[in-house]
């Protein structure tokens, strides 16, 4: 009996020690750099067929954006009334989806001119959007992620996003990439790996370095942007008024 419980001792200990592993951290290699307007307060990014989509935020300097890769040259901007602070982009089968910081109110534009077509409701704060090819996925602030239909924005349910069991906040711009959730954490160099099916983090990717020393950034001009490519499997990120957008390729 002493031996069973011994064992059992044993084996919570190994289970408790695998689930304490350190989650392993990336670095970065730098492929590319395109120029990126420094006046931007990115607070969301999406690519789509090469052309770059950016939402921006302040007060009175909200807009959403259709941008040149190759040259950083915005092609067009449609202002978001001051009352609004533009927070997270994603694109949706023609469309643009994009949220606003405490207004509970999100806008949908056609991706080509930027039309506005319709606004909808949530009931949290708008952080980071992307989506699955499925849902929508929403951040807050906290460490949830939130599932919405795309089509009517209903609620699909949430998940808390943890390291090693501990809860993991300030989740802001997302990307969805190659069956991963992507996930600036705010005011730092990190970006979260997260399964959307347990909400568990699987890596960081290490961003230090970025932009460079040589660019004087303001305290809130923190990396926050993610652009994944999924044709061509190329990934971007860039920050809050940072002159430089990187395509970037993970390494170990």
């Amino acid at each position: 009996m002493r031996y069973r419980s011994v064992l059992l001792i044993i084996s919570i200990l190994v289970a408790t020690a695998a689930l304490a592993e350190p989650v392993p951290v990336y670095r970065y290699k730098v492929l590319n750099t395109f120029s990126h307007d420094p006046s931007a307060f990115t607070q969301g990014l999406a690519i789509d067929k090469g052309v770059l989509y950016e939402s921006t935020g302040l007060n009175g300097a909200s807009s959403v954006r259709r941008v040149e890769l190759a040259t950083g040259k915005v092609m067009q901007s449609k202002p978001l009334a001051a009352e609004f602070f533009g927070e997270g982009l994603t694109t949706w089968r023609g469309k643009l989806i994009q949220l606003t910081w405490q207004s509970q109110l999100g806008f949908v534009y056609d991706q080509k001119t930027l039309r506005p077509l319709k606004q909808f409701r949530y009931v949290t704060e708008g952080w980071g959007l992307t989506h699955d090819g499925r849902r929508l996925i929403l951040s807050d602030g906290t460490a949830n992620l939130y599932f919405l239909d795309p089509e009517n924005f209903a609620p699909l349910g949430q998940i808390t996003v943890k390291e090693n069991g501990v809860p993991v906040p300030w989740l802001n711009e997302l990307e969805f990439v190659q069956g991963e959730i992507y996930a600036n954490v705010w005011h730092t160099q990190r970006i979260a790996r997260i399964s959307p099916q347990t909400g568990q983090v699987t890596g960081w990717i290490d961003l230090s370095g970025l932009p460079g020393p040589m660019y004087k950034l303001g305290e809130e001009d923190v990396a926050n942007g993610i652009a994944y490519d999924a044709q061509s499997k190329r990934l971007f990120v860039t920050g809050k008024r940072w002159p430089r957008l990187f395509e970037i390729e993970i390494v170990k």
